[in-house]
């Protein structure tokens, strides 16, 4: 099994070039599902998520062409097959994503249970309550979501009682298909979401109020095939200046998307970083200055992204100052922690909050990755660490960043690849 080893204390440097977005890119991936002609996406990003999810539409039928790297044709004339198997779904929470596209299209649906990283409870109760709100038959059997409708799907007025990204999704890709109007309130705001509605425009579909609280869809006869490039990936691109800062170092991320990281980009400028921007790219330079330590409360688009949290408390371990950080999305997604302090970090936990003193710097030991963004917030550890950090199960980070190691050999980062440390 793959790890990765750093020998740490050398600022990043350099420049790098963003993929795309996995969160964007999964979604959209799906929506291919509700068109009758031939979809063609380009910046796909390069990650076992995305082949997961590929593997899963081909196993409906979805005939597929790449034309490049991070291009890809897709066909979904041929759909015979309207089963999400367990097998592929237990490692990846975003297939339930097919759930949508499928009944408003098909007519039936039947979806594994989804599995992904253990950072808590998502439950999909939110989808199924829209979808029935929409005159689905649903029923869950024997770990199965099953699905069916009479007619085609029709309009309807849904309220999330919490936000959620993948429910937003999945009751809009639905309702694109429906009989009338469907109004989402309290939806998902996140750019992601504003992207899969960029490509079900494309295709035809009549969406409005993507990016707001009220999303408004009326419903077409058809879907046609487009083109659509995804968009850059703003959790990787606040990665590597999360890194950057932690590291003293100066770096440029090129086909960022200033836009979408406000939050973000606002706590590492409290943390003493000096930003420029430009439309495609953003700087980041902390003149060599160790970085301030910084609070942070997660919470749903366009606040703080919880996705952030970990790489962000792997900075305040070597900043000066406490800081505090507070969980709001996700219950379990304080797994780094104890990794953390296995490598000298000063951290205590209180239900969701924890308390983060700096230190002047980390020791370099073995650790174990949790989940995707724990793996993230290992790395930035073991670049600032004195020593060797070798970092184990490295699988989850495989799932959300493409190649993460050879671009931070770019910026003079000592990491690599290995089966053994």
């Amino acid at each position: 099994m793959d790890k990765l080893r750093i020998r740490g204390g050398v600022p990043l440097n350099g420049a790098v070039t963003i993929s795309g977005a996995k969160n964007a890119a999964l979604p959209i991936l799906t929506s291919a599902l509700l068109s009758s002609g031939l979809v063609e996406l380009s910046n796909l990003p390069q990650l076992n998520d995305i082949r997961t999810m590929t593997r899963l539409l081909q196993q409906m039928g979805v005939g597929m062409e790449e034309q490049g790297e991070g291009r890809l044709q897709l066909d979904s004339s041929k759909v015979n097959n309207y089963t999400a198997a367990y097998d592929l779904v237990k490692t990846m929470r975003a297939s339930i994503l097919v759930l949508g596209p499928l009944l408003a299209r098909f007519g039936y649906a039947e979806v594994s249970l989804p599995g992904g990283c253990a950072i808590g409870s998502r439950p999909v109760d939110l989808h199924i309550r829209g979808l029935e709100a929409m005159g689905a038959t649903i029923a869950v059997d024997n770990g199965y979501i099953k699905a069916s409708r009479q007619g085609r799907l029709r309009g309807a007025h849904i309220y999330f009682d919490t936000v959620t990204v993948t429910g937003t999704e999945n009751l809009m890709m639905a309702a694109c298909l429906a009989d009338g109007r469907t109004v989402l309130e309290n939806a998902a705001r996140e750019p992601e979401v504003v992207d899969l509605a960029r490509c079900l425009l494309a295709m035809g579909a009549d969406i409005k109020g993507h990016g707001s609280a009220t999303i408004e869809i009326n419903g077409v006869a058809e879907l046609k095939g487009c083109h659509h490039a995804i968009q850059a990936d703003r959790i990787e691109t606040g990665t590597f200046l999360c890194a950057a800062a932690a590291t003293r170092g100066q770096v440029t991320v090129h086909g960022a998307d200033e836009a979408c990281l406000e939050a973000v980009l606002l706590k590492l400028e409290e943390a003493g970083a000096h930003l420029s921007t430009s439309d495609t790219s953003i700087t980041l330079d902390m003149k060599g200055n160790r970085p301030r330590a910084v609070s942070i409360r997660t919470a749903p688009f366009p606040a703080f992204p919880t996705d952030m949290q970990a790489q962000f408390m792997a900075m305040n371990c070597v900043a000066e100052g406490t800081s505090k950080i507070v969980e709001t999305i996700f219950e379990n997604r304080f797994m780094h922690v104890q990794e953390l302090q296995r490598l000298g970090a000063s951290i205590s936990v209180e239900g969701h909050t924890a308390l983060v003193t700096g230190l002047a710097g980390l020791t370099g030991a073995p650790v174990m990755a949790t989940d995707l963004r724990a793996s993230a917030s290992l790395i930035i550890a073991g670049l600032v660490a004195e020593g060797e950090t070798c970092i184990d199960r490295i699988y989850h980070l495989d799932r959300g960043y493409q190649r993460i190691e050879q671009k931070l050999q770019g910026l003079n980062a000592r990491i690599e690849r290995v089966s053994e440390c």
